[in-house]
């Protein structure tokens, strides 16, 4: 009886499964069968640091002249705070570093990661894309920051799209219809993660609001703006960033992008760089410095200033690619992603900190920033004077 009873109700199991399936495909929602293969079947709920092995990705390759990393005198001298260890276990930090005067002056991993390890960047990598965005004006594949997106995609050449232009993508004021949705997975962010056929997703979208006019943040921008970058040089993302940054900056690692699909796919471009706290940092003391690294003007200096401050005067506090925070009165700009991934650059102390973990804190009231952000700054603070 017991038997015959278990046998009708995994039987009717299999069945809503299949029937679960079969309407995932109907509705063209499959690709949710991938996200449940990647995260739930992994052991966790979300995105996570090490998912690049799970996906398709493109080489970033670096170059044979590698740039060994200064290391300050002082190098490991100072001890953590006690408040900075805290928030380091609750979040599980695995990497945490500062750079003061161009010198690796503290760091420290956990977990079994090392300055080796790679780590998924998640939305860092807006602020690499806009960097290539600077260089394709540079190299002059792209006119300006206000040449239309419709000039690259005839999808968006009419009614308030027309209007829309590669710096509205890179300052998150473009109006495209995208909800910014990171628990639902019928959402389009969840889409855009999994779907194989990102391009044809981006290019169904509409614009719906006056572009130019306000921030609102949509990870739909970025992957725009790197299709433009790649249709503009004719070149991979990761191919461009290479030779544009990875080589020139002296990368001590190889990193990854990862793709939507196999060999032929397009980087998710607002996303998913993997790669390790000391070659991130690299990309920061780059911006810190205005462009310079190693005496070399790699990005316009006007470029950096403007991608670093706001664009809009109703205190949102981001730019073009950066996040940016007034936090004990310095001013303060950041890459930044959902776990918790930061690269802090603060160039009126020539301090950099990186910090790539698990998770991050609750966001602060009317602040844009979680609560992590501003402990990493305080501490880092406390170290530097205490050392001093």
């Amino acid at each position: 009886m017991v038997k015959r009873i278990l046998k009708k109700f995994f039987k009717g199991l299999l069945i809503l499964i299949l029937l679960c399936v079969a309407l995932l495909y109907i509705f063209d929602y499959e690709y949710v069968l991938k996200g449940v293969r990647v995260v739930y079947m992994t052991g966790h709920t979300s995105a996570f640091i090490e998912d690049h092995t799970y996906f398709e990705n493109r080489v970033i390759k670096n170059g044979n002249a590698t740039t060994a990393w200064a290391i300050h005198q002082d190098y490991n001298k100072a001890q953590s705070t006690e408040k900075l260890n805290k928030i380091n276990k609750e979040l599980g930090t695995v990497a945490f570093m500062i750079v003061k005067n161009d010198s690796i002056w503290y760091e420290n991993y956990e977990e079994g990661f090392s300055k080796d390890s790679k780590t998924n960047s998640f939305s860092m990598a807006k602020s690499v894309v806009t960097a290539l965005l600077g260089k394709a004006i540079m190299d002059g594949y792209i006119k300006s920051l206000d040449q239309p997106l419709g000039d690259f995609f005839p999808e968006f050449s009419k009614g308030l799209a027309a209007k829309t232009t590669v710096g509205d993508l890179s300052s998150m004021s473009s109006g495209l219809d995208w909800t910014e949705h990171y628990t639902s997975p019928f959402s389009i962010t969840a889409r855009a993660y999994y779907d194989t056929e990102l391009k044809d997703v981006m290019l169904g979208l509409k614009v719906v609001e006056e572009p130019g006019k306000k921030y609102k943040y949509l990870s739909g921008n970025t992957q725009l703006l790197g299709m433009v970058i790649e249709k503009a040089t004719g070149q991979k993302l990761s191919n461009y960033l290479s030779e544009s940054f990875w080589k020139p900056l002296g990368m001590e690692h190889e990193a990854l992008w990862q793709l939507d699909s196999e060999e032929s796919g397009i980087e998710k471009a607002y996303c998913c760089i993997a790669s390790n706290a000391r070659d991130f940092g690299r990309f920061g003391m780059m911006f810190k410095n205005n462009g310079v690294f190693a005496g070399k003007q790699l990005l316009p200096k006007e470029f950096v200033e403007l991608a670093t401050k706001p664009r809009f005067e109703d205190g949102q506090m981001y730019g073009y690619g950066f996040w940016l925070s007034n936090h004990l009165g310095k001013k303060i700009f950041a890459m930044r992603g959902i776990l918790g991934q930061y690269v802090i650059c603060i160039p009126e102390d020539d301090i950099l900190i990186v910090r790539l973990g698990h998770k991050r804190g609750n966001f602060m009231p009317n602040k844009s920033f979680t609560e992590d952000f501003f402990v990493y700054i305080e501490e880092a603070y406390k170290m530097l004077e205490n050392a001093s």
